[in-house]
Formats: C-alpha cells, sequence, structure tokens
C-alpha cells in the first residue's frame, strides 16, 4: 500500500485560539492530519495575528505539511452595548434596545424600563413593528412593539440573562451595514501582508458583497481566494449567485440555525452543497460539528452522524470553531473527524453522484478522466496546475476511489489546493515541454513512496500537437 492509498478526501479545518495556538499543539493539530488553520478575527488584535501567521508557518516548516491559512473576516454585525452587570430579562417584560444616549424612557408607570444601547444607529430604519429580535445566538428572543428615532420598544418573548456585547440576530430583516466594514480593510491589510491564503467574508447577502472585497484584493494584486459565509436568510434566496461569484462557500450553520427554522437547515445544507458542486466551488461545513467535545473527549453519538452526514454529501471540508479554540480536546476533535471521514469514504454510496454541467471541451476531457479512473483499480489521478483550476475542476467531479495529484511550481496555490477534496497538492518546478514535466513528476511521486510500480496513473494535462497543446488524458502504468 502507497502513502495516497490511505488519504483522506474530505479536508479538515480547525480554528486557532488559546487551546491551540501553542507550537507544541500546533504541532500535534498537523501531525494528526489539519489541512487549513482559520483565523477568526472576531477576536484577534493585529499583533496576535501577524504572531499567529508566522508561527503556523514555521510548525508547517518544521513537520513538513503546509497548510493554508484563511483569515475569517467579521463583516457586518450588531451587538449589544456594555453592562454594568447582567439583566435577567422575564418573560412580558418590556425592554428598549437604544440608539441614542438617554433613548430609553419611563413606561408611565412606577415600573422603569431596562434597556442596553447597540452598535448600529440605523437599526430603527431597519427594523418593523412586529419583527424578531434575537439575542446571544437566539438565547433570548423579543417582539418589536415600537420605534423611534432613539430607541426600539421590545417585549421578551423567550427570558434570560441579557451579558455586555452579545450578538442580535434579525431574521428576514435586510439590515443596510456595508458587507465589507473598516474593520474587515485593517485585518485583510494585515492578512495580505503576512501571506494568508483565504478569507471568508461574513454575512454575505448577495454576490455584490463579495465584489466589494475582490476590488480590494485586485487593487492589491492578490491572489487570496475569497470563501462566502451563508449566515441569513438573504443568502439562502442569492445562493446561486453566491455560489458563481465567489471561490468556495462555507455553511455556516450557527447563525443559520437563528436566522431560519431549525427544520430547515438539514435541507439548506445539502442545497447548499450540491450547487456549490453543480457550479465547480468548493464548500465547507462548519459550526457545532463536535461542539460537545469542548468540554468532554468524545462526541455525542448524533454529533458522528452529524459529520458522517457532511462526508456522504460530499462536501470538501468540515470544520472546527470551539472545539479547538478553547475546548479540552483539540487534537483528540481533529483525529475524529479524520477516523469519521476515512470511515464514510469506504462506503461504495452510489445514491447520489455529482451531475455537474460541463459548458467546455476542457471539463468535457476531465470527465473522460474520472470516469476512467471510476473504472481501474489502483488508479490515481495526476494533473498540473498554475493557478489551481485543473485540480479544481477533476475535484468537483467528485472521483469515487482515486486521489488527484495536483503538481503546481506556485507556493501558495499550493496551500490553496489543500481546500479541494481528494486533492493531494504536489510542490514542483514545470518544465517547458509537457511530457518531461511528466516525467519528473512521477520520478519524485515514486521518490516520496506516493506511486508504487503496478499503480495506474491517469494524467489529465495539455500535450504538445501539431505546435500546439491540446488537453488530454493519458493512462500510464508506474514501472
Amino acid at each position: 500500500m502507497t502513502e495516497l492509498d490511505s488519504i483522506r478526501r474530505t479536508k479538515i479545518i480547525f480554528t486557532l485560539g488559546p487551546a491551540s495556538e501553542g507550537e507544541g499543539m500546533l504541532e500535534k493539530l498537523l501531525r494528526a492530519g489539519a489541512d487549513i488553520v482559520r483565523l477568526n478575527m472576531a477576536h484577534a488584535s493585529h499583533e496576535w495575528t501577524r504572531m499567529a501567521i508566522r508561527r503556523i508557518r514555521a510548525v508547517s516548516g518544521r513537520v513538513g505539511r503546509e497548510v493554508a491559512i484563511m483569515m475569517d473576516i467579521k463583516g457586518p454585525e450588531i451587538r449589544t452595548g456594555d453592562l454594568s452587570v447582567p439583566l435577567e430579562l422575564k418573560a412580558g417584560e418590556i425592554f428598549d434596545f437604544t440608539v441614542k444616549p438617554g433613548g430609553s424612557e419611563s413606561s408611565g408607570s412606577d415600573q422603569e424600563i431596562r434597556s442596553v444601547d447597540v452598535n448600529y444607529k440605523d437599526l430603527v430604519n431597519d427594523i418593523t413593528v412586529g419583527d424578531t429580535v434575537l439575542v446571544d445566538n437566539g438565547l433570548l428572543r423579543l417582539e418589536v412593539l415600537a420605534k423611534d428615532e432613539a430607541r426600539i420598544r421590545c417585549r421578551v418573548l423567550i427570558p434570560g440573562e441579557l451579558k455586555s456585547r452579545r450578538h442580535i440576530n434579525l431574521p428576514g430583516v435586510k439590515v443596510n451595514l456595508p458587507a465589507f466594514t473598516e474593520k474587515d480593510r485593517g485585518d485583510a491589510t494585515v492578512g495580505l501582508e503576512e501571506g494568508i491564503d483565504f478569507i471568508a467574508l461574513s454575512f454575505v447577502r448577495e454576490a455584490a458583497d463579495i465584489e466589494l472585497l475582490r476590488q480590494f484584493l485586485a487593487a492589491r494584486k492578490s491572489r487570496v481566494r475569497v470563501i462566502a459565509k451563508i449566515e441569513d436568510q438573504s443568502a439562502i434566496d442569492n445562493l446561486n449567485e453566491i455560489v458563481a461569484a465567489c471561490d468556495g462557500l462555507m455553511v455556516a450553520r450557527g447563525d443559520l440555525g437563528i436566522e431560519c427554522p431549525f427544520e430547515e437547515l438539514p435541507v439548506i445544507q445539502r442545497r447548499a452543497v450540491r450547487t456549490c458542486i453543480a457550479q465547480g466551488r468548493p464548500v465547507i461545513v462548519a459550526t457545532h460539528m463536535l461542539e460537545s467535545m469542548i468540554a468532554q473527549p468524545v462526541p455525542t453519538r448524533a454529533e458522528i452522524t452529524d459529520v458522517a452526514n457532511a462526508v456522504y454529501e460530499l462536501a470538501d471540508c468540515v470544520m472546527l470553531s470551539g472545539e479547538t479554540t478553547i475546548g479540552k480536546y483539540p487534537v483528540e476533535c481533529v483525529r475524529m473527524l479524520d477516523a469519521i471521514s476515512r470511515r464514510i469514504e469506504r462506503e461504495a454510496d452510489d445514491e447520489w453522484r455529482p451531475r455537474a454541467v460541463f459548458t467546455g471541451e476542457r471539463m468535457k476531457v476531465l470527465n473522460s478522466a474520472v470516469v476512467l479512473a471510476n473504472e481501474l483499480p489502483r488508479s490515481k489521478l495526476l494533473t498540473f496546475t498554475r493557478h489551481g483550476f485543473m485540480a479544481q475542476g477533476l475535484a468537483l467531479l467528485r472521483p469515487a476511489h482515486s486521489s488527484i495529484l495536483a503538481v503546481t511550481p506556485s507556493p501558495q496555490v499550493y496551500r490553496q489546493l489543500r481546500l479541494l477534496r481528494a486533492v493531494e497538492p504536489v510542490l514542483m518546478p514545470l518544465a517547458s515541454e509537457p511530457n518531461e514535466t511528466i516525467e519528473n513528476a512521477i520520478a519524485l511521486l515514486r521518490r516520496q513512496g506516493r506511486l508504487a510500480p503496478g499503480d495506474k496513473l491517469i494524467i489529465a494535462t495539455d500535450i504538445l500537437a501539431s505546435d500546439r497543446l491540446v488537453d488530454s488524458v493519458q493512462l500510464r502504468t508506474v514501472r
């Protein structure tokens, strides 16, 4: 058995935090099989970010496993202000969200109405009477009764404790906050200076939101890939255009589960995964995958099934958040995702296979390569790519058994290929003559133990024919 016979097709992303940022723990996580490190900029300073990126690169070099770095920028966000002490809100209580100092007022009775400030002053213009306000991941639910220029008056429907700086969700309400904020610009600038590979844009509502970030990157001549996070109903309504505009999609189930009915969440996830595959975009399933492992060493049986479903759906990546930022068992979480993914990937599940739309000759050639790979035992796909698109085309076709060896001369593309399902990147210069490049790659992979005599190698590349390059599929047996 060669090294690639045991390759895990589903990629693993983990979020860096206090529980995982030390060099020793980082090394363990990379050795356990992590592919991408996520930096959550909602809680990160620029100084910490620079140190973290440099540490990841140093540990990657020492371990010999170059992982990608994804910066998850905060995006538009509505939060409550600071409170000197938490407030215990009671069912039926009248409560104010204020956008101006002194915005709350007495109700005319002996009971003074309690209030908290919000950080978005135009909220009163976006919200209407009858709308629902969810606070702290939906733990508190309020109904809007009235509003004026200074405050929004609500009735508490689901009671609970309100603490400082809690996130506010407004199901079905379109807010007019900018998609790419000044804080995002500052954070992204630091990331580009330090050489990140992906930027995840939070609360994407439409394709135009992605274009703002693309303009920022283009002005800096950056090839960083854009991941769109879908987190509310607007994103679901505009899913097709968002997928077409981004380089990858993250199904951020935390806020989606607040903004949308719970029973809709599995339907949204499956639709998002299939839409991405059909349009040739990688897709990440994120949030609460192994939430119980923040505090305990083994997951619940439901969590195991949840991870398995994402793998069955042929998602490119599964992602850890709190499990590796503040959890007690970060390495065990990565190993658990690895074990579940490998087991499910061994299942011959042909109930649903991708039906991508083949719009050009190149995609038809790549499809022929995958069809051939699916028919041949001990076969591997080999391709060559400068920008990652050949590998991405093969990955979207979801080979049933074969891994995809993607050779690139670019270190950044090498890292970005970590996002794609079943793709194993290979860093190597490309020769001017295609056949020489193929021979060099086979020799390198043999030396690395990633190919063995008798392996069937299906090569999707271009060849020189009549003084021009044409796309081709070759079948070779490794000698």
